[in-house]
């Protein structure tokens, strides 16, 4: 029995080193932490949104207790008790473990592993057992917080049609989302934006004409250069943004807390964002460029013409095409990363993507990111200009209420 027990603990202890040596150099338990639970949620195969929430509450739950042992910012109104003195590594890693736990139990052997891994690299003792119970107790306040959101709502989509008439059987993706308690928001529907354009204005006859020239499958226009944005930008699962979050967490310098903080408010403004996009998206239904293409003739605009069998570049997404889920998301994250950053030099930011095989793109500006999601998507041909600057508009927005919560500074 004791053999087995080493064999084990050394076991976890490779698994530690192996996990460091492919973690920046740089890294802190969050950000590590952030890494794998990115992972964990992208193979539980749950789908983005349900991902984006299972980070913002991992998140949630590792920032409350590490304030509680740093106690560098003011108390949430979750009010954990001081815990001076616990690890900080444990605490993170106990949080982490119960609520991914909780919210991913197809992925609990890698959890555990993760878990068992992390606390192995932490010296026993009385720092060690306090780091667990604060990290423990801040995920279940977060998991209670959180347990009536409405994500477990069912899903009651009515398709549009007449009595007798054919539509395509496939159920759209979360109808239901757009009805979740949000983070930051008052309600769903607080930044519901006005209309998409009007069938017969210029605004939409330019729209239309760009994503079907620049969006079509095997589109001659469109460059190798924005084929390869396009293809980077198909992947839609949350760690594409957190790679770019990591590269200003992984700053040399930065405090622990920080960088909880930081990672806190960016879960919770994209998943905020994701509520507001779906509620706008279902309360207007708009068509996606490949209806609208191959139904030109109707729309009422002599300067849309129909092409019948028109594709675009990438399978489109199951829901209403406005606003832009994409560009809300990048929004959201980049104006949470330009309060963090503050006056200072912007560092490299870097990600990776899943969709693209693993390319990696880079950026010396968060602006640049925002508008590269943005024509990312008309690339694509899932989406149009008016509904990216739309949705950029409404993340910014949501970025902020992120921001004012909690009192992002460049310090």
């Amino acid at each position: 029995m004791q053999y087995r027990v080493k064999c084990q603990q050394i076991v976890f202890l490779l698994v530690a080193v192996w996990i460091d040596m492919i973690l920046p150099a740089h890294a802190d338990a969050i950000t590590e932490w952030n890494q794998r639970a990115g992972n964990i949620v992208v193979n539980a195969n749950i789908g983005p949104l349900p991902a984006e929430r299972a980070l913002a509450m991992v998140h949630a739950a590792a920032y409350e207790a590490v304030n509680a042992i740093t106690q560098r910012y003011p108390v949430s109104d979750l009010k954990l008790a001081a815990a001076a003195g616990a690890s900080i590594e444990a605490a993170i890693a106990a949080a982490n473990h119960a609520v991914l736990s909780k919210l991913v139990p197809s992925q609990q052997a890698a959890v555990e592993h993760a878990y068992q891994a992390a606390l192995a690299m932490i010296a026993d003792g009385s720092a060690k057992n306090k780091g667990v119970v604060i990290g423990e107790k801040a995920a279940a306040a977060v998991l209670a917080l959180r347990a009536g959101d409405g994500a477990a709502a069912p899903e009651n989509y009515r398709p549009a049609t007449s009595p007798g008439v054919y539509v395509p059987t496939m159920i759209p993706e979360a109808p239901q989302w757009a009805q979740r308690k949000p983070w930051l928001m008052v309600s769903p529907d607080q930044l519901r934006p006005a209309p998409p354009p009007e069938l017969g204005s210029e605004l939409w006859a330019r729209d239309y004409n760009e994503v079907k020239a620049l969006g079509s499958r095997n589109s001659q226009q469109r460059t190798s250069e924005q084929t390869e944005i396009a293809r980077f930008w198909e992947e839609v699962m949350p760690p594409i943004y957190h790679g770019i979050v990591r590269s200003v967490a992984n700053v040399p310098g930065r405090e622990i807390t920080q960088n909880a903080r930081l990672f806190a408010a960016v879960t919770q403004a994209s998943d905020d964002a994701l509520i507001a996009v779906f509620d706008a998206k279902y309360h207007y239904g708009f068509w996606r460029p490949m209806t609208a293409i191959r139904n030109g003739d109707i729309d009422s605009n002599d300067a849309t013409e129909r092409e019948a069998s028109w594709l675009p570049f990438i399978d489109t997404p199951m829901h209403p095409e406005y606003p832009c889920a994409h560009c809300i998301v990048s929004a959201a994250v980049g104006t949470v990363l330009q309060a963090e950053i503050g006056a200072g030099a912007t560092p490299l930011l870097t990600t990776t993507s899943k969709a693209a095989s693993g390319a990696v793109r880079s950026w010396t500006a968060v602006d640049d990111f925002m508008q590269e999601v943005i024509n990312a998507r008309i690339y694509d041909g899932v989406h149009y200009r008016n509904s990216g600057m739309v949705g950029a508009a409404m993340g910014k927005q949501i970025g902020n209420l992120a921001v004012k919560k909690y009192q992002l500074t460049s310090r």
